[in-house]
């Protein structure tokens, strides 16, 4: 097959992409599939990458990938083109990219909530991952919840606060007493449609409180403010599109105060990953079974991590959230937990790639007009 993968993106996550999308391309068998690698900058611009760059990565196993932005190279999106027109390099020596399958190494905004996703459906590709609306949902986490709530699954208990919300100090303080009524400090805020724990913060008392609504709103127009739980965090690998299958779990023990972007990415001595994680049964078999709910409810496909807490005092499970395309460099639990159950990173990535076709094809021999 020929495999294009997109990296880089406008998104906060975007270094982290470069890493994960260098640890797919080494992954992927050469032998099977020709690659194309698409760097897209951070405003937006889409670069075939030249081959010397797959080969740079792979002799260095320990670099990211860069983005050569030669504006001969730009890459443009055609509609209804498919594999054979729908991408297109200016370049007329290149033309068309010719594409089996796109894989969007793309953690977040632009990547992660169904934007790229709608664009590859317009275009006729085939491609990795969710579709739109399970990509649009999960991205934001409040949703997210809503859902997971109506199916009668555990979450995190939060408030919601909206940008519009606090346009007067008088606004802002109903939200602060809502806040302090429903929880007591310590709480969590997060951007509601943000990955990675990019904007993410653990306040202590009112001040920490105003300032991280304040950088979380840098972020997003919507912010969650969540119930601080003395927690465990356990998470799940999960593929598959009707048929889903779950992997044992994992755990992730930090070195930080709580698993945050820099222990995620920038430490390497961020946390500790246990695998499989230190569960009885009973807790065990249900994780698997709400993780394989959790999944399908969302009508998620190909792969995704789920991630729980085990509250410490009473043992009680939590549902946190779900990332469509987590990360996948050395480090990350996704490609590890599925490793420790026996399916190797080059079979993983097989896997995914495979998941993608099999969507695609069953999505295509629907109707979309009365016509064909």
């Amino acid at each position: 097959m020929n495999v294009t993968i997109l990296y880089g993106g406008k998104s906060g996550e975007h270094e982290v992409s470069l890493v994960s999308a260098a640890s797919v391309a080494r992954n992927i068998d050469s032998k099977k599939h020709k690659i194309n690698l698409i760097g897209i900058t951070k405003n937006g611009k889409w670069f075939l990458q030249n081959d010397n760059e797959l080969e740079r990565i792979k002799k260095d196993t320990s670099s990211s990938l860069k983005i050569i932005e030669d504006e001969k190279r730009l890459v443009s999106i055609n509609p209804a083109g498919g594999k054979f027109l729908g991408l297109f390099c200016k370049d007329k020596k290149i033309g068309a990219i010719e594409t089996d399958i796109v894989f969007p190494v793309l953690h977040g905004t632009y990547g992660e909530d169904g934007t790229i996703q709608g664009l590859f459906e317009m275009a006729n590709l085939p491609y990795c991952g969710c579709n739109v609306m399970a990509s649009a949902l999960t991205m934001d986490k409040e949703k997210t919840k809503q859902v997971w709530e109506n199916a009668n699954l555990p979450v995190v208990p939060y408030v919601t606060v909206r940008k519009f919300e606090i346009r007067t100090e008088e606004k802002l303080a109903q939200i602060i007493a809502k806040i302090e009524k429903t929880f007591s400090y310590p709480v969590f805020v997060k951007p509601c449609c943000a990955g990675s724990s990019v904007g993410a913060n653990k306040a202590n008392n009112k001040d920490e409180l105003l300032k991280n609504l304040a950088e979380a709103f840098e972020w997003d127009e919507k912010v969650l403010v969540e119930k601080n739980i003395n927690a465990r965090e356990i998470e799940c690998s999960v593929i598959g599109n009707n048929e889903i299958h779950v992997f044992d779990p994992g755990e992730i023990l930090p070195t930080h105060t709580f698993y945050n972007y820099e222990a995620k990415y920038k430490d390497p001595n961020g946390a500790k990953l246990q695998i499989p994680a230190n569960l009885n049964e009973s807790q065990k078999e249900k994780i698997l079974e709400i993780a394989k709910k959790a999944f399908a409810i969302l009508d998620a496909r190909g792969f995704s991590r789920i991630d729980f807490f085990i509250d410490k005092n009473d043992d009680k499970i939590y549902l946190n959230e779900i990332n469509t395309i987590p990360g996948f460099t050395s480090i990350s639990m996704f490609p590890k937990m599925c490793d420790a159950a026996g399916l190797k990173y080059p079979e993983l990535i097989e896997k995914i790639l495979n998941l993608g076709i099999e969507n695609f094809n069953s999505r295509r021999s629907l109707k979309t007009s009365f016509n064909n």
